[in-house]
């Protein structure tokens, strides 16, 4: 297991002290290395990550949807990738030492903060949505539930079209059962395979998650409404064995398969799963990428500092706010000495705190007492944050959903500003990590490239 891997050394180096590099990494260095183009400064002439308009893989005036320092990895937004073709990404060499002072980013295509919108008379049911009465009476007996939030009327209706959809909204807002029951019903209406071609080895319809925490939900509330239907929902996660993914697989037909990246890398390529039979495709947890601007940058250790302080000092007076996470509550303290040192006022928020004081503390960051909070990853789950414009992983998180819920205080629903999420990449094992992320926004570009109507 990676993940427990990870962890152990995470938990190793926790228990160690100040490395000489952090300690070092206070004073400025003496002959600091090009600073790396960062999204909220403005390029005032041609730099390393050359122009958006001629970059390989781009035609004139064509934009860049990721930007990377090597042109030729930079990918446009007509860019598409084989069929069985594995995408070129820019992390596959940062575990070299020669590969510091690489990067890459995600540009954001969206030109305003996304905000809720309404259309005046709008449904007040799902049958009048479109859905079925019996796939509205399953929603109703499992969860009872009878009304649609407000990105469910957007997208319900967009998706029994028969269209492609790129939804975006809060944690929440009833996303799952938006793409869950539309998905249903089509697949209730579609033809039904000869009974010679059903097979677990050929779902029908198919739903990527980030993580097997997200892949676990999304199946407990799909098996709810599909068992009514007599429609067959799998799950398959990471860090389960070869023997017991194929048992599964070979466990009867599959109308939704519901699997993470690495789960569904793994059996595409020993070729246990075949997607022929494939008729819809959900991509879940990365449909607010392309409201921001995320970037990952790889260095040393000792020039995290000197990175962060060029950061924060770019900021303009009318600039957001900005949350600076770290791993450690002792890098949380360390770190604010570096910013009192350098007159830069801040608030920290970290575990070691009492829980009383770090309601205050965050209290005090919403009504903007200061612009910068540095904190652990306490404050990266169920905090209202729609002020916040730059998140900044100064220590990289450890999970992909650490990650997500990092940079998900970024691109809300009602957010004032559009977002950055800038990472530092200072360690071998942060790699694994980039690499998986890097590799689902290529998928995800791949798609973002189609055709689709935004809701």
């Amino acid at each position: 297991m990676v993940f427990k891997r990870l962890a152990s050394e995470r938990q190793q180096e926790a228990r160690a002290p100040l490395t000489s590099s952090e300690a070092a990494s206070t004073a400025r260095p003496k002959n600091p290395r090009p600073f790396l183009r960062h999204p909220l400064r403005p390029a005032s002439k041609p730099e390393r990550c050359g122009n958006p308009e001629t970059e390989s893989g781009a035609s004139f005036g064509e934009k860049l949807l990721l930007r990377s320092r090597r042109r030729e990895l930079s990918q446009a937004a007509r860019h598409t990738t084989g069929r069985l073709e594995r995408p070129r990404l820019v992390s596959d060499g940062w575990k070299h030492r020669l590969s510091r002072g690489d990067y890459f980013q995600l540009e954001r295509t969206r030109k305003e903060p996304p905000g809720e919108t309404s259309d005046g008379d709008v449904p007040s049911t799902f049958l009048e949505l479109g859905l079925e009465p019996r796939v509205a009476a399953s929603l109703q007996d499992a969860l009872g539930i009878s009304r649609p939030t407000p990105v469910q009327l957007r997208t319900i209706p967009a998706l029994l079209k028969g269209g492609h959809a790129l939804c975006g909204a809060e944690t929440g807002s009833g996303k799952t059962l938006a793409y869950l029951l539309p998905l249903f019903q089509r697949l209730l209406q579609a033809p039904t395979l000869p009974a010679g071609n059903l097979s677990g080895t050929s779902p029908r319809s198919l739903v990527v998650v980030p993580s097997r925490e997200l892949a676990g939900q999304v199946r407990r509330v799909a098996a709810l409404l599909a068992d009514p239907l007599d429609l067959q929902v799998k799950e398959i996660g990471g860090g389960r064995g070869t023997a017991v993914i194929r048992r599964w697989i070979h466990e009867g037909p599959s109308d939704l398969l519901i699997a993470t990246p690495g789960a569904l890398s793994k059996i595409l390529k020993r070729k246990m799963l075949s997607l022929e039979k494939l008729l819809f495709l959900v991509l879940d947890e990365v449909d607010t990428l392309l409201d921001d601007v995320v970037q990952f940058i790889r260095l040393k250790g000792g020039e995290k500092v000197a990175e962060l302080l060029q950061l924060l000092k770019e900021r303009g007076s009318s600039s957001g706010a900005v949350i600076i996470f770290c791993n450690r509550a002792r890098t949380v303290n360390w770190l604010g000495y570096v910013l009192e040192d350098h007159n830069i006022n801040h608030l920290r928020l970290q575990g070691e705190i009492a829980a009383d004081t770090r309601a205050g503390i965050f209290k005090a960051f919403q009504r903007g007492e200061s612009d910068i909070l540095l904190c652990t990853d306490i404050a990266s789950r169920g905090l209202d944050t729609i002020h916040v414009e730059l998140v900044i992983n100064y220590d990289f998180p450890l999970t992909l959903p650490d990650y997500l819920h990092r940079v998900g205080r970024i691109g809300r629903i009602g957010s004032k500003f559009l977002g950055t999420a800038v990472s530092f990449v200072s360690h071998k094992w942060d790699v694994d990590l980039v690499r998986k992320i890097e590799t689902a926004i290529k998928v995800f570009l791949l798609f973002a490239a189609e055709p689709h109507q935004e809701v």
